[in-house]
């Protein structure tokens, strides 16, 4: 078996079913084992009553079993109390354990998201919000100068620039 050889199909599957019948064969063993303990149990604090006798022992026999019956209830209610503190102390232990372990903060990746997914992940899939950026930006229209063919002339433009320039030196 050593040296990385495996085990056969036919060889796995034997053994695996002889570990279920040895498995069964402990469980019939156990209840055998349960029941016989539950009748030990039973013939010890439960012996036969004897209803042969007058009236009056047949109420004694009541009460008695009227008494044996609440020190039970009480009995399991104590229990009971018991295993729901148990339970608390358990909750409140893992919860301590943890607090003490601390939360670790997973490693984050870069995510490439449009402005619209991360408005849509903050605020949630009722929202439908569009960031369109370019909307909320102010609108300037372009003046659009219809130039003559006299403008074009550029010994034209250089006179009239030339006199602007004397208007300012004038004044």
């Amino acid at each position: 078996m050593s040296d990385g050889k495996k085990m056969t199909s036919s060889r796995r599957h034997h053994l695996k079913s002889l570990m279920l019948q040895i498995a069964a064969g402990w469980i019939e063993q156990e209840k055998k084992d349960n029941i016989a303990a539950k009748e030990a149990y039973m013939s010890e604090n439960c012996p036969t009553p004897d209803l042969g006798g007058d009236m009056a022992a047949l109420q004694e026999l009541c009460k008695k079993l009227h008494q044996a019956l609440d020190k039970i209830d009480e009995a399991r209610y104590d229990s009971e109390a018991k295993v729901k503190k148990s339970d608390l102390e358990i909750d409140d232990l893992k919860l301590k354990v943890v607090e003490l372990a601390g939360v670790k903060k997973p490693a984050l990746k870069k995510v490439r998201m449009s402005a619209d997914a991360m408005l849509q992940a903050l605020l949630g899939g009722k929202h439908k919000v569009t960031m369109d950026l370019r909307a909320n930006l102010k609108q300037v229209k372009k003046e659009v100068k219809e130039e003559s063919t006299d403008a074009l002339d550029w010994r034209k433009n250089i006179d009239d620039k030339a006199d602007r320039k004397k208007m300012f030196e004038t004044s």
